[in-house]
């Protein structure tokens, strides 16, 4: 069995844990302490893994960070590595996601607030604005979320490089098929229970707060919306409710498992301001059959009762298995598709992000 590594963002600071050969993980001394670090990446993809972080830099503003040797170095993208051209007017608050290319081998995505795209072409060193979406017609309409007007989420295409999805909150759905020189709005038949009677279906303007995909079936999408979770079988041309039959179709993270194009998890929460496990009891729900059926799953889980909040890039399916990370500082992993559950790391800060890789 190979090594697995899993970078976890929190609030105030990275901390790298690594598994030989299935066994336990040993957890690292923090990296960046002090610093918040919202995005991680994992980038298998070159000779040597690269590790990428968004963090928080405090009075000098945030940045991305980079390692080649599993996080024994860091060098920082250059200064400043995501920048708005001088005329946007804007300035940068946060890196929201990194996202290495599955089609690109040096390309790397950032998805930042307030809502933008940048595009990386020396895996994650320097980065140009995506102004196709920046000059959007709708970008003035857009209104921030609870967390900001963020674009969370990047969706590639896993094989063809003109295609990709993202998400902004709380705007929406946006693809585009020609490499980002325009977009369109995608969250048809999305309700927005917030709007008035018979304007609850509006081209833009929903609340998602995360998409996801498998690559084996790239046209299929699975997200958690603000109001409901969702599934599209033509990338985001029509969606259907997939969320019936959860305790709250509220929650933040959807993860799909890393090679079973059907199975997707998701971690449900009262809504909307308690914001903490139905019936204060962590559950993970799994659907084998695309959110069609699902099933709650426990086992190693804290017993009831829990308040804790898991946010939406806090949660991961990869081929090292399944993971997520509370707001409380406790960190678990599944190696039988949620089957059970293992306590990887405990007492960390409030946890921002998760991403797995085997190396």
């Amino acid at each position: 069995m190979s090594d697995a590594l899993v970078a976890i963002g929190t609030r105030k600071g990275l901390f790298i844990a690594r598994s030989a050969d299935g066994g336990p993980f040993e957890v690292q001394p923090v990296q960046f302490p002090t610093i918040g670090v919202p995005s991680v990446a994992i980038d298998t993809r070159g000779a040597a893994p690269r590790l990428l972080a968004g963090i928080e830099y405090g009075h000098f503003g945030p940045s991305v960070m980079y390692s080649d040797d599993l996080g024994a170095s860091w060098q920082e993208a250059q200064r400043p590595p995501v920048a708005f051209p001088e005329k946007t007017g804007a300035t940068l608050t946060r890196v929201w996601q990194l996202q290495p290319s599955p089609s690109e081998p040096d390309v790397v995505w950032a998805g930042v607030e307030p809502a933008a795209l940048f595009r990386s072409e020396d895996r994650g060193v320097t980065y140009t604005l995506v102004e196709g979406l920046w000059e959007h017609p709708h970008r003035p309409q857009w209104q921030p979320g609870g967390g900001g007007l963020c674009l969370h989420t990047i969706i590639p295409h896993p094989s063809d490089p003109r295609v990709m999805g993202i998400a902004v909150s709380a705007a929406g759905f946006y693809r585009t098929a020609d490499g980002g020189l325009s977009w369109e709005a995608a969250n048809r038949h999305i309700r927005a229970p917030f709007m008035p009677e018979g304007q609850q279906y509006p081209e833009f303007g929903q609340c998602v707060h995360k998409v996801g995909l498998n690559p084996s079936r790239p046209d299929r999408l699975f997200l958690q919306h603000h109001f409901g979770v969702y599934r599209s079988d033509d990338f985001g041309g029509t969606w259907h409710d997939i969320g019936s039959s959860l305790p709250s179709d509220f929650g933040f993270p959807i993860v799909v498992h890393a090679s079973r194009p059907e199975t997707v998890y998701v971690l449900p929460l009262q809504a909307d301001m308690d914001r903490t496990p139905v019936e204060h009891h962590l559950r993970v729900y799994r659907s084998d059959d695309a959110g069609e059926t699902w099933r709650a799953l426990d086992q190693g889980l804290p017993e009831p009762p829990v308040h804790v909040c898991v946010l939406r890039d806090a949660m991961t399916a990869s081929e090292a298995g399944v993971f997520f990370g509370t707001r409380d500082g406790e960190v678990y992993s599944s190696r039988d598709d949620g089957e059970s559950w293992s306590l990887v790391a405990r007492h960390l800060p409030d946890v921002l992000s998760v991403r797995a890789a085997v190396l």
